[in-house]
């Protein structure tokens, strides 16, 4: 598996866990926001015992994706995600916009007496 793939399999892990943990609380919130609801938006509760797990999971796949992704260049072998300044680029942005999805999913708790 190729350097670039470590760096997208741990993020792309991480945004599915993070999606999945937000799903029981954010995701509601979201989608009766853009005017999508119904009965089936009840049933995301389901997942909310397993918030925890999947903010585990999270973690674990966004520190696997820190260490491969804001390592120094001099640590970078020609052809290696991070020998590549824009690929480099859009891994950090969306390593951040995973992280701040995970930061949201944890502070919900606190900012949904805002929303309701």
């Amino acid at each position: 598996m190729s350097s670039v793939n470590k760096q997208f399999g741990a993020l792309l892990t991480a945004g599915i866990a993070t999606l999945l943990a937000s799903s029981c609380c954010v995701g509601p919130l979201l989608l009766v926001t853009v005017g999508l609801g119904g009965a089936w938006v009840g049933k995301l509760q389901l997942l909310e015992p397993y918030q925890p797990i999947f903010l585990g999971i999270a973690t674990l796949a966004m520190l696997f994706a820190y260490r491969r992704i804001f390592r120094p260049l001099a640590a970078c072998r020609p052809g290696e995600m991070c020998a590549v300044p824009r690929v480099r680029l859009f891994y950090q942005l969306l390593f951040w916009s995973v992280l701040l999805l995970i930061v949201l999913t944890l502070a919900f708790p606190w900012l949904a007496p805002a929303f309701y």
